[in-house]
């Protein structure tokens, strides 16, 4: 009885035949049979194939990806955009990766499972080996400086270690030229992330110091800490400020209380949060303007206090975004005209013809948008 064809012969086959189709087809027409023979070959776009699958934690997995020749590099720290189709629907949302920029044909990043969150949990417990997913370009500030300063402190909540992680990585790579510390928060030991590489991490570089700070479990470890972030822990585990440059990710909550704790004391400071503003929703149903979709024809009225990409959504409109922080400007659109509020700072924009955030934006007078 013959053996069935080994798995890399299939897939030197699928790009055989993805490659002969290519000069054939118009470009979606070529990525969509690329994409049914299992192929990461495109005209133009970044699919990456999902190689390896492993769990980081009791709610992360990382995911190793094999991206076509389309992908064009990142530096360690950033994000990329992520679409998976779920159910016939395209979705969209931001990732860190978690490998250092030299690994540009190898990625790898880890996804927190997030209650309610479709892609996360198709991410978590739905993917597979052999999966394609498709890629955007890398984005992101929380890269580290040309010349390193004499010391970083890396702090760290949930799914926050991730972009510091990578930076983490990037400085193990070069031999850890310069004092570093991470201070990871997370409520159980279970939810910590890269725990068994950060240890050993510790142990090969003398300039490298972990310390866990568990806000559930009780403390049992001599690096463990316990309690949130609050002037008194930080104390205790950086006695001196004054010669940090401090990087800061987690949930906005998180990123909020250390940053008021350490921009003041610290040398600089660095932050991003990766769960969306709790933007003020007190507006009430009476605070209503008029939005045009100039492509698509249509008038909706929507609250002043929402998000326009919210508003949207709320009447089953679902316009493309990635991060939904004002962060990776997937969402950006025209705004031909009318007052616009950006929510994460409140400063309002009157300029006709200029180009929206959606995700962070609302409407303060009637507007034409061009969706």
């Amino acid at each position: 009885m013959p053996f069935p064809p080994a798995k890399n012969t299939i897939n030197q086959t699928a790009d055989l035949l993805a490659n002969a189709l290519r000069p054939a087809l118009p470009s979606e027409v070529f990525d969509f049979w690329a994409r049914e023979l299992g192929s990461t070959h495109s005209k133009e776009r970044v699919f990456a194939k999902i190689v390896a699958k492993r769990a980081e934690s009791s709610r992360a997995v990382t995911l190793e990806l094999q991206p076509n020749r389309h992908f064009q590099g990142f530096e360690s720290g950033q994000h990329v955009n992520v679409t998976v189709e779920i159910d016939g629907r395209r979705m969209t949302r931001s990732y860190s990766l978690t490998g250092i920029a030299r690994s540009k044909r190898l990625l790898s990043l880890c996804v927190q499972k997030v209650a309610g969150g479709r892609v996360s949990t198709h991410l978590f417990s739905e993917s597979s080996v052999g999966d394609l997913i498709e890629l955007d370009t890398a984005f992101g500030a929380m890269t580290l400086p040309a010349e390193l300063p004499s010391h970083l402190l890396f702090l760290a909540a949930g799914s926050g270690i991730t972009p510091l992680m990578s930076l983490t990585r990037e400085l193990a790579a070069r031999g850890m030229p310069v004092q570093t510390t991470l201070l990871y928060w997370a409520r159980h030991r279970s939810d910590l992330c890269f725990l068994s590489e950060l240890k050993a991490l510790a142990a090969r570089h003398r300039n490298f110091t972990l310390r866990i700070a568990l806000t559930g479990d009780a403390v049992t470890q001599v690096d463990e800490l316990r309690g949130r972030p609050c002037t008194e822990l930080l104390a205790h585990a950086i006695p001196d400020l004054s010669h940090q440059t401090v990087f800061a990710c987690g949930h906005s909550g998180f990123v909020d209380e250390i940053e008021a704790i350490c921009k003041p004391l610290a040398r600089s400071f660095m932050s991003e949060a990766f769960t969306p503003p709790n933007f003020n929703s007190s507006g009430t149903s009476a605070d209503m303007v008029n939005v045009m979709l100039a492509k698509s024809n249509r008038l909706l009225q929507v609250p002043t206090h929402m998000p326009l990409l919210a508003a949207l959504e709320a009447q089953g409109i679902h316009s493309p975004s990635g991060c939904r922080m004002g962060i990776c400007n997937t969402c950006a659109c025209p705004k031909r005209h009318g007052v616009s509020r950006n929510l994460k700072h409140g400063g309002e924009n009157a300029e006709p013809e200029s180009n929206l955030r959606i995700c962070v934006s609302s409407a303060q007078t009637d507007l034409t948008l061009d969706l």
